[in-house]
């Protein structure tokens, strides 16, 4: 959730922006910091248009529209294919699933992920407390070896 959080609060957008608005911010912040309008500090403005990039795509991912774009596929994953791997680190939590699709949820609590790693159906345990309890995004679709 920090890392949600920040990124909002770079883009001073709350968490119930749209895509039109969020992208309307995102092309006027890019013009505000430009590089070219700062040349005595190009690095400066580079390093802080790198990170409002990152800021958009990364709320477009979780945005509720993108999400609801894809929900089809997440429930169809989430609900049918078994989880090959996980990783936690710093209240993000990744799954990677059997049909290649991973994803991440944020703002997990340690004491739900250590509850997880010892629930004996670990699927099921993530069907129950964190699917559709965390804002997720898609992260990668690879091709899955079999």
């Amino acid at each position: 959730m920090k890392k949600i959080i920040g990124y909002r609060k770079l883009l001073g957008v709350n968490e119930n922006v749209g895509l039109q608005e969020l992208k309307a911010v995102y092309r006027d912040l890019m013009k505000e910091w430009h590089p070219d309008k700062f040349p005595d500090n190009a690095e400066l403005a580079e390093a802080k248009s790198r990170h409002i990039i990152e800021a958009y795509h990364f709320l477009v991912s979780i945005a509720a529209e993108t999400r609801a774009k894809t929900v089809a596929a997440f429930t169809a994953t989430t609900t049918t294919s078994g989880i090959t791997d996980f990783e936690y680190k710093d209240e993000t939590l990744q799954i990677n699933f059997v049909d290649g699709t991973s994803y991440e949820w944020f703002g997990i609590p340690k004491a739900l992920y250590v509850k997880m790693v010892n629930a004996p159906a670990l699927g099921r345990f993530a069907r129950r407390h964190i699917y559709s309890s965390f804002p997720y995004r898609s992260v990668s679709k690879v091709e899955a070896t079999v």
